[in-house]
């Protein structure tokens, strides 16, 4: 009797439309709890006297200027964000309690806080506490004669800092346009440090669970952050064992290097579709040199504020007011995704004529149009988005300019742009695998692809569920299901999707088999990654139910990165047990982008979403390399590894050279290296001390970034990014060289010039 159970894909399928809608009914019902309980904007705050001190409009309108002047790619709000700049909520409620010392001190002793004994210092620690402690119940947000003095001193700091500009700090002059911008600017910063220190109705902990990190406040880690750390904990060994059993008692087909017939490069013909799939490679790599040369400025940026290696003094002009960090930020972000998805879609229309031996009417001048639409996009992308930081488009800024929204940083209407591209590709993808689609179960492999790229364009679709009206705890919350559901079930999907169509083109694995492996991991991606979001619900203004369901879901994100690193090496060990295997270079790059997984979204990532963690490390320079590691090291090798299979595929057989791509390959790798485990992580452990011993406040602010060892860290940080701008360098050189020696498409192809397709079309 065999210990092991075949699980038909049918079953499979059933399960994971259950999960998904399991997951669509979580998540619509926290949707709708989101509205219900984010953070309340008064009427108006009023002091003590009942003059009105800030009006509800003037929240509103200081959340626009945040967007529109791109703050969030300067600093951070509620800990989301760039690190370069303070945390507003952070350093807003700083100083409050700051400056309502002052007040006290002055008005109890007539002398400077500082000045007093400890007796008495104490007394004026607790009368601020007082001030700042209770709950929220309705109507006016009243303030004492402190916390009126206070909000107007934190008006005066963020117009100076904001507006009149601070080199020190980074901020350019006239990074706020107007005085009464930056104004309204501080009124919404104060508003969030108002409902991070004040208890929700009828609760215990404030409305963001007592984050940020202030002891001056009365604001400490709660202890459902403590109870949740350590029930994750346990909960992820008990799950690494059900999982482990999970993957010995289902017989998954392995690749095997036995009887293989995988088709060398020459026994594959290329199609006019796919020559015109290859051209959003170098599209893509402009994209990408630029994304890493904004990347090393932007390092550069934490040593020298306002200049780069001293080039200002020479011509006597600040590079921070040519290039502001937070415009070369939004770029630099904007460039990694475009980049990644281009090449993704490249990837996508390239691979089915492979499969299917099919090349539909018309299908290469579609893609050049897809093509087209793309870069039409992007260029009015980033360029709305100075256009737009710059005021040229007026009350439409958030439409064809700068949305001010980190990773949703372009217009609406360029984000719509991007959407139509998405479905263009469905349709261009559902052309060019008809032949597949229509042979196969809804469960198929070529549906997969489909349901993956289709998954994508779907989550993407909430970013326009807001605008610059939107509650700020709200608008975080859609913005992250965009962010982190791509990230952690989209991207995640389409990666074991489209590395199994990879291993079906090179018949390591039947379709069938492949189809099976991918629908598994599908479904351990579908059912942690989704609900996962909600660890970035904890400490933005929603309700504390998030802690318990954000723990569970984020820890066990760990397990299917665990298994698609298994899986990696599988198909790895099959292909080195063969010396005459013609595709290495690729599976080194598929290779390193499962290692990569593991460690930067899932160890690393499983690391810093403990709540314990979390509460203390949101915002900090280890996130910088939980990202770095995960998207590039994942996404962007995946990216780069079907490019090199493409163009192994497209290049005249006796003319392939892959010396510069695997020079670029180990550049890239040991760059990220050096970057992530020299630099990045190690500012980021100090950074959590610095919290820890202090404040959060503390931990982001000027004075730790100015420390010695921090600068010497930031530093190391150089040898990795010269390596990985090396990298890239090389890459475009060689797509530039590699242009010249394509193979030509074949004018009327037919199933018989594809060395594999004939056998996937058969295999049923």
């Amino acid at each position: 009797m065999s210990n092991y159970m075949e699980l038909k894909r049918k079953t499979i399928a059933k399960v994971i439309a259950a999960a998904f809608v399991f997951n669509l009914v979580v998540m619509g019902a926290g949707a709708w709890i989101a509205y219900q309980e984010a953070p309340p904007i008064p009427e108006q705050v009023v002091g003590p006297d009942g003059e009105t001190v800030v009006a509800g409009e003037d929240i509103r309108d200081g959340k626009k200027a945040f967007q529109r002047n791109g703050l969030m790619n300067h600093g951070s709000i509620l800990g989301n964000g760039a690190y370069y700049g303070a945390d507003y909520t952070a350093d807003s409620l700083e100083l409050k309690t700051q400056h309502m010392r002052t007040y006290y001190a002055e008005e109890r002793y007539g002398t400077e806080y500082e000045s007093l004994s400890t007796a008495e210092q104490a007394a004026v620690n607790d009368d601020v506490k007082q001030d700042l402690s209770g709950e929220y119940t309705g109507g006016n947000i009243e303030y004492s004669a402190a916390e009126l003095y206070a909000h107007e001193q934190v008006r005066q700091e963020y117009v100076e800092r904001y507006h009149e500009g601070s080199h020190e700090r980074g901020v350019p002059e006239g990074m706020i346009d107007s005085e009464a911008d930056a104004r309204q600017f501080a009124d919404f910063a104060m508003w969030t440090a108002w409902f991070s220190h004040t208890d929700r109705p009828g609760g215990e902990h404030s409305y963001t669970n007592d984050w940020p990190y202030e002891p001056a406040a009365g604001n400490d880690a709660t202890g459902a952050a403590m109870t949740w750390s350590v029930i994750a904990m346990v909960l992820l060994v008990a799950a690494a064992g059900g999982g482990i059993w999970l993957y010995q008692s289902v017989r998954l087909p392995e690749p095997s290097a036995d009887d293989l017939s995988v088709p060398e490069p020459g026994d594959v013909s290329i199609f006019p579709s796919q020559r015109a799939a290859l051209r959003f490679i170098p599209v893509a790599a402009g994209l990408f040199l630029a994304q890493v040369l904004l990347g090393g400025l932007l390092a550069h940026f934490y040593i020298e504020r306002a200049g780069f290696f001293g080039i200002e003094e020479i011509f006597g002009v600040h590079i921070l007011q040519l290039l502001p960090f937070a415009m070369a930020k939004t770029w630099h972000i904007d460039l990694g995704i475009l980049w990644i998805a281009a090449t993704w879609l490249g990837a996508g229309l390239f691979l089915p004529p492979l499969l299917t031996g099919h090349e539909p009417k018309r299908q290469s001048t579609y893609i050049d149009v897809l093509l087209g639409a793309i870069v039409v996009v992007t260029v009015g992308g980033l360029g709305g988005i100075w256009l737009g930081s710059h005021g040229y488009f007026g009350d439409l800024w958030w439409l064809f300019g700068n949305e001010g929204l980190e990773y949703l940083e372009v217009g609406k209407v360029w984000q719509f742009g991007l959407l139509v591209g998405f479905g263009l590709w469905a349709v261009l993808s559902i052309r060019g695998l008809k032949p597949l689609l229509d042979r196969e179960p809804v469960f198929g492999l070529a549906h997969m692809i489909l349901y993956a790229g289709g998954s994508i364009a779907l989550l993407f679709t909430a970013g326009f569920f807001f605008t610059p009206e939107t509650n700020i705890a709200v608008t975080e919350f859609w913005r992250w299901w965009v962010v982190h559901m791509w990230v952690e079930g989209a991207f995640e999907f389409f990666i074991v999707a489209i590395v199994g169509l990879t291993l079906v083109s090179m018949n390591l694995l039947s379709r069938r088999s492949a189809e099976k492996a991918v629908m598994l991991q599908a479904l351990l991606v579908m059912s942690t990654g989704v609900i996962g979001v909600s660890h970035h619900y904890w400490w933005v203004g929603m309700p504390d139910m998030w802690v318990p369901i954000g723990s569970v879901f984020s820890t066990l994100e760990l397990l299917p990165l665990v298994f698609i690193l298994y899986e990696a090496l599988g198909q790895y060990r099959a292909m080195s047990e063969t010396g005459g295997f013609p595709y290495k270079l690729p599976f080194m790059f598929i290779i390193a982008s499962g290692i990569w997984n593991f460690v930067g979204a899932g160890v690393l990532g499983f690391f810093i979403n403990l709540p314990l963690i979390n509460y203390y490390e949101h915002g900090t320079y280890l996130t910088v390399g939980h990202a770095h590691a995960a998207m590039f090291g994942a996404f962007g090798f995946l990216a780069l590894g079907m490019v090199t299979y493409m163009l192994q595929l497209a290049i005249k057989p006796e003319r392939w050279d892959e010396s510069w791509l695997r020079a670029a390959f180990w550049c890239w790798n040991v760059g990220l290296v050096l970057m992530v485990f020299v630099s990045v992580l190690p500012v980021g452990f100090l950074q959590l001390e610095a919290v820890f011993t202090g404040s959060y406040a503390a931990g982001r602010s000027l004075a730790f970034y100015n420390q010695p060892i921090v600068q010497t860290l930031f530093w190391a940080r150089l040898p990795g990014d010269t390596l990985i701008i090396l990298g890239t360098a090389i890459y475009a050189a060689d797509l530039i060289r590699k242009r010249f020696v394509l193979r030509a498409s074949e004018d009327d192809p037919t199933v018989e010039d594809m060395a594999v397709a004939e056998g996937v079309m058969s295999d049923d």
